[in-house]
């Protein structure tokens, strides 16, 4: 069963412009794991990913007359890939325990990125 979809489109030069002002935002908008790409589009694919959750998780609490917590952090949303294998969310935190409580049982992820621009494309299904 659908519960939410979420989208969202980061230009990659400005994400580059921004980490290089301030270094510190790379840790508070991406895992330690995400933060090993090197390359700045795919940084900027996972940022929007996280984006796109965020709205998914927004757009399903409003359907629901729930408040949006507190104490979410764009580290509580990971996207995680391997080579040869295509890119998962793994959510925890505030995220995860309103994605559960959503009834929230998958999510899916599609990512892109070119001429400049990376978007992602997220569906949240129930059981």
């Amino acid at each position: 069963m659908l519960i939410a979809v979420g989208t969202d489109l980061v230009d990659v030069a400005r994400l580059a412009e921004s980490l290089a002002r301030c270094p510190a935002l790379a840790r508070r908008l991406l895992t330690p794991r995400e933060r090993e790409a090197t390359r700045t589009d795919s940084l900027a694919a996972r940022v929007a990913a996280k984006e796109a959750v965020l709205k998914a998780l927004g757009s399903a609490l409003q359907e629901t007359g729930r408040e949006t917590p507190a104490g979410w952090r764009m580290t509580d949303i990971e996207v995680v890939s391997s080579p040869g294998t295509p890119p998962r969310l793994v959510l925890s935190g505030v995220a995860e325990h309103t994605a559960r409580s959503l009834g929230i049982a998958r999510w899916h992820l599609s990512l892109s990125h070119d001429a400049g621009l990376a978007l992602a494309f997220v569906v949240a299904e129930g059981t």
